[in-house]
């Protein structure tokens, strides 16, 4: 965004009288919080669907507009990137949910928008067999699926166990916090969430200085259901936060998992709940859960690529087409820049060849000038 963007999208958030449905619409309406910021006094004009409360929201969004500043120059110093519903960075799963945040707070390395995407939650009572069982999923899951980012909510039980054996594994780990990156809530937690910051990230839908809110926690859940590609609850009581993010999971159609524990444990009760109503699939190993979301199939085709066994499908190609594909098959996608290095081959010849590639369906174009082998 630019930062005149970023700065009209700040001030809008801040307006009080507008809610998250408006904000959605008058963005994606008007195309830009700058074109709104520029047309709020005669939007009717051109947003003849605009309510009267809504005009009479955008009336004050001028005195927002030194706050905005304020926490634009807050994200600078602390190397906070902002991602606006339009950018390319925001997670593209979260932009499809109805109600998904219109900006985002982001510190951290992964990409928000990777292949594979778990979210994991649970009971803050965690037991012992719900460290178990996040610490063993996690490492059965690292082997079949290295590039799965893991997300959860940083709190206690069932969160902090599971970013902590993503980062023990060495894969990338997000939290999603319910309050600004000016703060860290718990405070125990801290230690994790620094490491975090270089192995994943911390992300929040909130400014900072916001005050530890109850009702935020549970506006959260939205987000760590929905940027993921699958939730899986691995210990929970019949009530909680973690049965709340199942529930918005399923209603935004991203499949729910379940660990099975004791009928008589309440720390069980309700994954055992959600599985007998067929709310959520029973989990019993990472090797199941893998195979399910297809995961399986695209490890081993990338495995086989790296590996050279699709010879008679190489032999269809240049040698310079085939060193473009050997180059991409290392990684889910690459920038045409990275690529035109590690081939040695020119960009104006590598632009060239890519659109080749894409001509004989091998290779697929993404956002961003990026490239990957076609499935």
């Amino acid at each position: 965004m630019t930062e005149q963007e970023t700065l009209c999208m700040l001030a809008l958030t801040r307006v009080p009288a507008l809610n998250l449905a408006a904000l959605r619409m008058l963005v994606w309406e008007m195309g830009s919080a700058t074109a709104v910021f520029e047309n709020r006094m005669s939007l009717r004009e051109v947003l003849p669907t605009a309510g009267k409360n809504t005009l009479d929201a955008l009336a004050s969004m001028d005195s927002h507009l030194e706050r905005a500043k304020q926490e634009l120059d807050f994200c600078r110093k602390n190397h906070i990137r902002l991602l606006g519903l339009h950018d390319e960075s925001y997670p593209q799963r979260l932009r499809e949910c109805p109600d998904a945040p219109v900006l985002l707070y982001y510190m951290g390395t992964a990409d928000l928008n990777a292949r594979h995407i778990v979210s994991m939650v649970g009971t803050r009572q965690i037991t012992a067999y719900g460290k178990d069982l996040c610490h063993r999923f996690v490492r059965d899951l690292r082997e079949l699926c290295p590039d799965v980012l893991i997300v959860s909510g940083l709190a206690y039980g069932v969160d902090i166990h599971s970013h902590r054996a993503a980062l023990d594994e060495g894969l990338d780990t997000v939290g999603v916090l319910a309050h600004g990156l000016n703060q860290i809530y718990p405070p125990h937690h801290r230690e994790t969430a620094t490491k975090m910051v270089s192995q994943g990230g911390l992300l929040t839908e909130y400014m900072s200085g916001t005050a530890i809110d109850k009702r935020n926690f549970v506006q959260r859940n939205r987000i760590v259901a929905g940027m993921a590609d699958a939730v899986v609850v691995v210990e929970s009581a019949e009530k909680g936060g973690s049965l709340i993010t199942a529930g918005i999971a399923l209603s935004y159609d991203r499949p729910v998992w379940a660990f099975p524990g004791r009928i008589f444990d309440a720390h069980s009760s309700g994954c055992n709940k959600l599985i007998g109503s067929n709310r959520a699939s029973l989990l019993t190993k990472a090797q199941d859960f893998c195979q399910a979301m297809g995961w399986t199939d695209d490890m081993q085709h990338r495995q086989m690529l790296s590996q050279g066994v699709q010879q008679e499908f190489l032999a269809d190609f240049t040698d310079e087409e085939r060193r473009v594909l050997q180059a991409l098959s290392q990684a889910d996608e690459k920038q045409a820049n990275i690529l035109s290095v590690e081939t040695d081959i020119p960009m104006n010849r590598l632009t060239s060849l890519l659109f080749t590639l894409e001509m004989k369906g091998a290779v697929q174009m993404l956002a961003g000038g990026k490239y990957r082998i076609r499935h």
